[in-house]
């Protein structure tokens, strides 16, 4: 054929071709120049970013007739006879049809033969990590220690399935994916020298598809050359790699802005209708916003936009969307790009995630309305409950009670949770040591049962719980945080719960009166001290002193109720 791909025409012939691989064409230059050459190397990174090209740039440098140099000249009888593939010296195997052991054994039986028309016979082993076991075990020891006119350049995409101890005796070098920018830089090049007319716009697109490798750039570029038609454009570029113009991009950010979720699908139906696939235009939308969030957080970094330019309607559509509508787009749109790997219907996730997209924002203010209307009832409630105190006060002690100051009384933070006094003061007055002993017994018991019948939260509410004082048919259970005690007095379910499980290991059913700490020791101390005013005081029934009598015993107590007086006065044990 007297016409040869854009690829195999511009493939590198010097160090300085190489695009995208300075970190490695440098360190390769400085070896030449000082006579530093390895024996073995190994070349690693994706496909089509300079591998092979580099191993046989090398392979002339370090046989150059004019050399030591940092680059081969290219003239000479040995740059040429390599360029052309004449001389036998240096030698290119393809590994994945040559993996054997017999062919790793026929390059150890030749590599003692002194090259012919060379300084150094060059073995290059392309995609070496196909070799089989055996094959790598032949190869180890040639590879450790080959006669001084040998070099050896593995190359391969996946360094990982290549032994460590074949590894450990090459100097390895990783190419890395080359930048969408020096691609487009080496395609414009290639355009100029080629005289092929072309818009500006149409080689991003293609280097964006080629995904950092040259030689995929190379092979698109050749492909759209070849559909246009005298002149390279935008859209020739477009339809070649299945990408989505920017115009489309911001139609369908527009529909999604504006919650017109039929626009926004209509609009994705005309594209998978001209075969834009929907795996790449959902792509192209996770990139759209993630170069609208790089714009609005830094408009001076335009370079770093990967899928847009910063034209007149991108940055108007920047000024549209919120951060966190971004954020929360991006979110969407990579878990459809997540769903649809494992679904035939790769479009059904597309236009399910730009109608939530479109119903955002909506969702957001209805949630914003509930809240807002939940927080005006809840204080419409407060203040009619307030009033109706007020309605309940007798005339003259509300009059009495306005005309001098409120006095400052001690409040705990927080407290909120409403003890029910009068039916706790019930049960301590006909409380039985026989009852409390009888519920604590079994407490550890009604905790397992819990468990058993998958209420592990409730059983863990339990865990700072404790029963403190019990009559016939109710006992107190005294929480250590009142906001635990506030939980379980709004469950309903789960005092019965408490209920029945006593009942079955008691024969009784006993209903629980909930109460927090600092709350209990307030009554029963009041309820003591009442009982002793009254003269009917009988010992606690859980066997406890009495607090009372603490209280007037301790003279530290003593003291501090006689400055402050009990009211401002809160006691802890």
């Amino acid at each position: 054929m007297s016409y040869q791909a854009l690829y195999r025409v511009w493939r590198p012939q010097n160090f300085a071709d190489v695009v995208g691989q300075e970190h490695i064409t440098k360190t390769l230059q400085n070896a030449l120049l000082q006579d530093k050459i390895s024996h073995a190397y190994l070349f690693s990174g994706p496909r089509g970013t300079g591998k092979t090209s580099a191993a046989k740039i090398l392979a002339k440098a370090v046989n150059c007739e004019n050399g030591p140099a940092a680059e081969p000249c290219n003239e000479c009888v040995s740059c040429r006879g390599i360029l052309e593939g004449s001389i036998q010296d240096v030698i290119e195997i393809d590994a994945a049809s040559n993996n054997g052991v017999d062919e790793i054994r026929d390059i150890r039986d030749k590599v003692k033969y002194a090259p012919g028309s060379v300084r150094y016979k060059v073995y290059i082993i392309d995609e070496v990590h196909m070799l089989s076991t055996g094959a790598f075990n032949a190869l180890l020891k040639t590879l450790e220690e080959p006669p001084s006119h040998v070099i050896f350049i593995l190359a391969t995409t996946e360094p990982h399935k290549i032994p460590l101890t074949i590894i450990s005796r090459c100097q390895r070098f990783d190419f890395k994916r080359i930048t969408a920018q020096s691609i487009t830089g080496r395609m414009t090049l290639i355009l100029n020298e080629t005289g092929t007319e072309f818009d500006e716009q149409a080689l991003p697109i293609i280097a964006r598809a080629a995904e950092g490798g040259m030689r995929d750039a190379l092979s698109l570029l050749d492909q759209a050359v070849s559909y246009s038609r005298g002149r390279l454009s935008e859209e020739d570029a477009l339809t070649v790699t299945g990408a989505v113009g920017q115009r489309m991009l911001h139609a369908t950010a527009r529909a999604v802005y504006e919650q017109n979720a039929a626009e926004a699908v209509q609009t994705l139906g005309g594209l998978l209708m001209e075969g834009k696939d929907p795996v790449r235009f959902t792509e192209d939308l996770i990139l759209y916003f993630r170069d609208m969030l790089l714009f609005k957080m830094a408009p001076g970094l335009e370079e770093s936009m990967e899928r847009t330019m910063a034209d007149e309607d991108f940055i108007e559509m920047s000024g549209l969307f919120a951060e966190p509508a971004i954020y929360e787009y991006i979110s969407i749109l990579n878990k459809a790009q997540q769903d649809m790997k494992f679904t035939n219907h790769a479009r059904i996730y597309l236009e399910v995630a730009l109608v939530k997209m479109c119903r955002l924002h909506i969702k957001a203010e209805s949630s914003a309305s509930g809240q807002e209307a939940a927080g005006l009832a809840e204080k419409i409630s407060r203040l009619e409950q307030e009033i109706q105190e007020l309605k309940n006060r007798p005339a003259g002690i509300a009059g009495e009670e306005a005309a001098k100051p409120a006095p400052k009384k001690a409040s705990r933070p927080g407290s909120q949770f409403k003890a029910a006094v009068p039916q706790i003061e019930k049960v301590l007055s006909e409380a039985t040591k026989q009852d409390i002993q009888n519920i604590k017994s079994r407490w550890g018991n009604m905790i397992g049962y819990l468990n058993d019948r998958q209420m592990r939260s409730q059983a863990a509410l339990l865990n700072d719980a404790e029963p403190v004082a019990a009559s016939g048919d109710s006992f107190v259970l005294k929480f250590k945080y009142e906001i635990h005690c506030q939980m379980a007095s709004d469950n309903k379910a789960f005092m019965d719960s408490i209920s029945t499980i006593l009942n079955e290991l008691t024969g009784k059913p006993y209903r629980p009166l909930v109460v927090p700490e600092a709350a209990w020791l307030d009554i029963r101390r009041s309820f003591l001290k009442k009982q002793k005013e009254e003269g009917v005081y009988t010992p606690p029934a859980d066997g406890q002193e009495e607090d009372v009598q603490e209280m007037e015993e301790d003279p530290l107590v003593s003291k501090a109720l006689e400055l402050v007086g009990e009211e401002f006065l809160e006691i802890k044990d």
